[in-house]
């Protein structure tokens, strides 16, 4: 399911893939695509507290990478395969949040679109 905002997520997303290539640290494509959304005027929060209740008890530990537009969480990876745990970590963010979508931003890969995965629950 597209929708205009993850559209513009996904195209500052393709340009800092552009300019930087393969290889870096995700924390450098974080700050990256940080600057990309300020020149797009796309508003953004980085490395979001979330809390998980569990049975009452509400448990801290977790951040999300990016949380764009407050409805958007965007989880940033630069591994060869980021396997099912992403997924599994990413659907977890936006249940603790209450929002519904979600991308996985994999800046490893050769063609940027081959590393994006929208999820919506």
């Amino acid at each position: 399911m597209a929708d205009e905002l993850t559209e513009r997520i996904i195209g500052a997303a393709i340009e800092v893939h552009r300019e930087l290539g393969l290889g870096l640290l995700e924390s450098i494509y974080e700050e990256a695509l940080c600057h990309e959304f300020g020149l797009r005027r796309i508003q953004y929060q980085r490395q979001v507290p979330v809390n998980i209740v569990y049975k009452g008890h509400e448990i801290k530990g977790l951040k999300l990478d990016l949380l764009v537009e407050k409805e958007v969480v965007v989880e940033i990876k630069a591994v060869a395969t980021p396997g099912n745990v992403v997924l599994a970590q990413t659907i977890s963010y936006l249940k603790a949040t209450g929002l519904k979508r979600g991308l996985i931003i994999n800046f490893s890969e050769k063609r940027l679109v081959d590393g994006i995965k929208r999820i919506s629950v």
